[in-house]
């Protein structure tokens, strides 16, 4: 499939930003969990520092509503854990799918909150996923690059008056049936932490850079297992009969 290219805008004005810088940070993780070829779920878990809401209560929570407008128009679901964290699903049905509903999400100009203003500095993101069909496996290379370069949070004559390290605490996991390869070849790549037990690889994203990630990992297909099963047991039938009255 074709590269899937997107705009995804800074939620946060600069007093908020300035505010976490002083008070707190953001956690935000971001999973991607497959399950099997034809389903599977994108989770998102925001977590907001206690001093950061009590400082900006109105933003913070301005955000996570317009959060949760943008999972109800991929369908998705919500859950308000506490009025500082909030739980995001967004069910899948394939590669395809997947790549077109993340940019979606992370790019709402469909949406315009009081949050959101054209001065907020702009982020790059692009998630692609491409799947080869092996019949009883499914061969997928996801690629997903985020510049997160506009985070810093700087002066009137440019420099980096807060390092945006201390200001956003950002993962995106991958959980696949079966363990996954990742590939750290390409400039700016990272390198996940593997957590073979859940089948799951992790990547820290660096906020004030550019990340890249890329993996190869693959997905059983039902559909054609059952196929090679079926026809075993037709074959193993076959020759039972043949070997029957040879020795009958």
């Amino acid at each position: 499939m074709g590269k899937h290219r997107s705009r995804v805008r800074i939620f946060w004005p600069l007093y908020l930003i300035v505010a976490i810088a002083l008070t707190g940070c953001v956690k935000y993780d971001v999973g991607v969990n497959f399950q099997s070829p034809t389903y599977g779920e994108m989770v998102q878990r925001v977590q907001i520092s206690d001093h950061l809401h009590d400082f900006s209560q109105v933003v913070a929570e301005q955000w996570l509503e317009s959060l949760q407008e943008r999972t109800r128009k991929l369908r998705g679901k919500t859950q308000r854990i506490s009025d500082r964290e909030l739980l995001v699903t967004i069910p899948f049905y394939n590669g395809a799918d997947l790549a077109s509903k993340f940019n979606e999400f992370f790019n709402p100009t469909h949406l315009q909150t009081q949050t959101e203003d054209e001065t907020l500095p702009q982020l790059t993101s692009e998630l692609n996923i491409a799947q080869n069909n092996f019949w009883i496996a499914i061969r997928n290379r996801l690629e997903m690059d985020v510049d997160l370069r506009s985070l810093a949070v700087l002066s009137s004559e440019g420099n980096v008056l807060v390092s945006p390290g201390s200001l956003f605490n950002l993962e995106f996991a991958l959980t696949t049936p079966w363990d996954a390869q990742p590939i750290t070849e390409a400039e700016n790549s990272l390198t996940p932490i593997s957590d073979p037990e859940n089948h799951q690889l992790i990547w820290t994203l660096e906020a004030g850079e550019i990340n890249h990630l890329e993996v190869i990992f693959w997905v059983p297909s039902p559909i054609g297992i059952g196929a090679l099963i079926i026809l075993a047991a037709v074959f193993g039938g076959m020759t039972l009969k043949d070997w029957l009255p040879q020795n009958g």
